[in-house]
């Protein structure tokens, strides 16, 4: 049962019928619950449409908003400040300390604030190791790190930094960052 919504513009009313549009050969019980290659796949289609409409970076602009969607969904999802501090066992302004002095990884979003990647944590608190490998990866900004930590490195052996973190091999993912930190690659 469709819901009743007002739009607000005109431009509102275009976005709307472009996804309506680029969605009508997807079948039903993929768009119920959409997953990577349905969003990749609407993402591609929509971006299409609205480069017709006159956005010549509207591409990419979506792609970097998926991107960051896909980050931030990673293992574990990403928390509020709140949440990390009640993880944690802190106040919420130790979390944000921490942050600052970039002993936890956050990542800020407009009109959002602050979100923290719930994989740095662990039942004992931060994953050992992560804060040593985090000032390794100090060049970087946020999105840059966490996708070293979520990313399979062939370094790694494909694996994932953080996955490698909690198995205790510190020294592996420092020399995997250090090259990372050099070339900016995995």
């Amino acid at each position: 049962m469709a819901a009743h919504v007002t739009l607000r513009s005109p431009a509102q009313g275009a976005l709307v019928r472009a996804v309506v549009d680029v969605t009508s050969d997807i079948p039903a019980s993929s768009l119920r619950r959409p997953n990577g290659v349905v969003l990749h796949a609407l993402v591609e289609r929509l971006a299409d449409r609205l480069l017709i409409v006159g956005d010549p970076l509207a591409k990419a602009r979506m792609r970097g908003a998926l991107a960051q969607r896909e980050l931030l969904a990673a293992d574990g999802g990403a928390l509020t400040g709140a949440e990390m501090a009640s993880l944690l066992g802190v106040s919420r302004q130790a979390v944000d300390k921490r942050r600052k002095a970039r002993q936890l990884l956050a990542v800020e979003l407009p009109r959002r604030g602050y979100l923290y990647p719930a994989w740095q944590v662990s039942e004992a608190g931060v994953v050992p190791g992560f804060v040593e490998v985090l000032a390794v990866l100090r060049t970087h900004d946020a999105w840059a790190q966490a996708r070293f930590f979520v990313t399979g490195n062939v370094r790694l052996g494909g694996k994932k930094p953080i996955d490698r973190l909690r198995r205790g091999d510190l020294e592996a993912v420092l020399r995997a960052a250090r090259m990372f930190d050099e070339h900016g690659a995995a």
